[in-house]
């Protein structure tokens, strides 16, 4: 079963029904309203994976219509759900499995964890706004600048 199957499955254990849908604007990727996940239908599974992770963390975090990013309540509730995504696939240990498994390049992460390039790119830079040039995780430092990078301390 590949990732985005696994997110399929969790959803419908939460009761949350995820539907292919055709949107009419090529800025959506997806939406979250009441139990339902609507994924834009022509997109690639790993693209429609990092989607649907965002989208249950809006089920998970958000409240209420987030439609309207000029208020800053709402892009709050956004990149928390975003948050939620990232570390739902990729996450400080993910990390950490990728340089553990030998990857040596984001591409080779990305591939790893069964992310797009682009959705890694944003989760190493929330990463980096949340934690700074560096954060630790068990034996690991996981550096963010001046490029992704992980070291074992001894």
């Amino acid at each position: 079963m590949n990732t985005y199957e696994c997110l399929q499955d969790e959803a419908c254990r939460d009761s949350i029904n995820v539907i292919d849908y055709t949107f009419h604007s090529d800025r959506i990727k997806g939406l979250y309203c009441d139990g339902t996940v609507a994924i834009k239908k022509d997109m690639n599974t790993i693209q429609k994976t990092c989607t649907l992770a965002e989208e249950l963390g809006h089920h998970h975090t958000s409240v209420g219509d987030i439609i309207n990013t000029n208020s800053v309540q709402n892009r709050k509730q956004e990149r928390q759900a975003r948050l939620w995504g990232y570390n739902k696939l990729i996450g400080l240990m993910g990390i950490v499995r990728a340089f553990n498994a030998g990857c040596q390049n984001q591409y080779e992460i990305a591939d790893y964890l069964d992310v797009t390039e682009e959705y890694l790119q944003e989760c190493i830079n929330c990463y980096q706004s949340k934690y700074g040039i560096c954060t630790t995780v068990d034996n690991y430092v996981i550096y963010f600048v001046p490029y992704l990078t992980v070291t074992e301390m001894i």
